[in-house]
């Protein structure tokens, strides 16, 4: 991509009420959860609850829906069409390509919820109705993370890649994406208020990410150099340093982007190599893990379709159409650049090949994470679920099993490291996306200006900066990123359908294989 050539009207170009808006809107409602903490809460709480509970199905058919249709997409004709020019080599390596797909599409939470999330379906009563511990903890992690997350993305990616390198489209919008379906609505109040739509959720989303795991950074700091001052400020230090990272490599183009990528990469391996070569859980973390795809692969239909319409223990409610609802506010970025990434690709090969690299990648870290800890509670007698209970610290948790590793401290920096890398490889792709949002047009050879992307690179960092300091504005923003969750999943069957009417017309024009 080359650099982007201001013409003299850059102020002019760029849209200045997809710049402003959202981040204005989301900063009031900030300052509205901070201001009046329990009545935000109280009336988030109802309006998630009517949108997560009384119309959760609408998440969980979208979510099924895109992944078959992903599927559908890469064995018919339309998987055959190239993400460029007819004859176009793929622009980046095969391991470039998916560590930054996988990088992008999956920040820090991933080690978070690799380390932990076994112990939280332990608690549930839901686990206890379906079997023991040992056969169903382990699945549902995997089922989470795994083929619908990332149908989203990779159905979304090949959508826009078409968008973009195929038919050289001049706005990087998500209404442009619609344009085959609204028509002339795209330029009027329906393409504007998707954008502005897209641009909040994309800044709720981003903004609250941080919340899962900075405050396991900021303990892992405080255990390893006995750190001794508020948290909120070790919190601000590791998320400056995050800043400073993503913003370098952005500011260095697409080379910059692929070399942290790749690092995150190595060093994400190499965490997932030590955890199974010496922690000496090896034989039950393979075998446990093959037993919970093999069971997450049979019931995969029953876990997708299940709604609990008893309410009996709220499970799908309170994690499925949860994590569904993440993925889709998600997929105002990540999408959007795995697209621009695979110029060169078939549509097949992004859609496989991400499968392949990035569902691959995140089942082996819940696999080898997860069972870890998990073989040390079944058969050591280590028991990580009562002191989960117990305190309801999740951060401590992860400690606690970090502890039980050789080389504590040796894990405990590699894991800090890991989590940055992570965070910064996912938010200069988000930074880079966001910087394209607010231009009114961007040829797919022009880049945002650097000022703009530097701009972004600032806004990301400065709202989780001003949460870090109210806690309860962070919980209420969580609801608002799966609130906005229902128009983005609507938006997104446009999109779909879009791309099929306007690929097919491609397809007429231009016959062949």
């Amino acid at each position: 991509m080359k650099g982007y050539k201001d013409d003299g009207n850059g102020k002019r170009q760029i849209d200045w009420a997809i710049f402003l808006v959202p981040l204005a809107a989301v900063v009031i409602l900030s300052v509205l959860f901070a201001c009046f903490p329990a009545r935000s809460q109280e009336v988030l709480g109802t309006v998630r609850s009517f949108f997560g509970d009384t119309l959760g199905v609408f998440y969980l058919a979208v979510g099924l829906g895109v992944f078959l249709v992903s599927l559908f997409v890469a064995a018919s004709r339309y998987g055959k069409i190239v993400l460029g020019d007819p004859g176009e080599k793929p622009k980046f390596s095969f391991f470039a390509w998916g560590s930054m797909m996988f990088t992008a599409g999956l920040a820090a939470d991933i080690l978070f919820y690799s380390f932990s999330e076994w112990v939280m379906y332990a608690a549930d009563p839901h686990i206890a109705e379906l079997g023991s511990i040992q056969d169903w903890a382990s699945v549902y992690p995997v089922f989470h993370w795994s083929l619908i997350p990332w149908g989203f993305y990779l159905m979304l990616a090949a959508a826009f890649g078409f968008m973009l390198h195929v038919r050289k489209r001049k706005r990087q919008k998500y209404s442009e994406a619609c344009r085959p379906i609204l028509g002339k609505y795209t330029d009027g109040a329906a393409g504007r208020f998707i954008d502005l739509l897209a641009v909040f959720a994309l800044l709720a989303g981003t903004a609250t990410t941080f919340a899962l795991a900075t405050p396991l950074m900021a303990s892992i700091l405080e255990k390893l150099f006995h750190i001794q001052m508020d948290r909120r400020v070790i919190t601000v230090a590791i998320l400056l340093v995050t800043c400073t990272v993503y913003t370098y490599s952005l500011l260095h183009g697409f080379k910059g982007i692929s070399i942290l990528a790749k690092s995150c990469i190595y060093l994400f391996f190499g965490l997932l190599a030590y955890v199974l070569l010496f922690g000496g859980e090896a034989r039950y973390i393979i075998e446990t893990g093959f037993s919970s795809l093999g069971r997450m692969v049979q019931n995969f239909f029953e876990l997708s379709t299940f709604t609990d319409p008893e309410r009996a223990t709220s499970f799908p409610q309170n994690w499925t159409i949860f994590y569904w609802s993440y993925w889709m506010v998600w997929c105002v970025a990540a999408p959007f650049f795995i697209g621009s990434i695979s110029r060169g690709r078939t549509i097949r090969q992004t859609i496989l090949g991400g499968y392949v690299f990035g569902v691959g990648s995140t089942i082996v870290s819940f696999v080898v994470l997860g069972n870890y800890s998990l073989g040390k509670q079944v058969l050591e007698g280590v028991d990580f679920i009562a002191v989960y209970r117990q305190s309801g610290d999740l951060y401590s948790l992860i400690l606690s099993i970090i502890d039980t590793l050789p080389w504590a401290g040796f894990v405990l920096l590699l894991v800090l490291v890991t989590m940055i890398a992570f965070y910064a490889t996912s938010f200069d792709s988000i930074a880079l996306i966001a910087s394209c949002y607010s231009y009114r047009e961007l040829g797919e050879d022009q880049s945002p200006h650097r000022a703009v992307e530097l701009a972004w690179c600032l806004l990301l960092i400065t709202f989780p900066i001003a949460l870090v300091f109210s806690e309860s504005s962070m919980n209420n923003l969580q609801s608002v990123s799966i609130i906005a969750a229902f128009p983005i999943g609507i938006v997104i069957l446009l999109i779909i359908a879009g791309f099929f009417k306007d690929a097919a017309a491609y397809l007429e024009k231009r016959p062949g294989p």
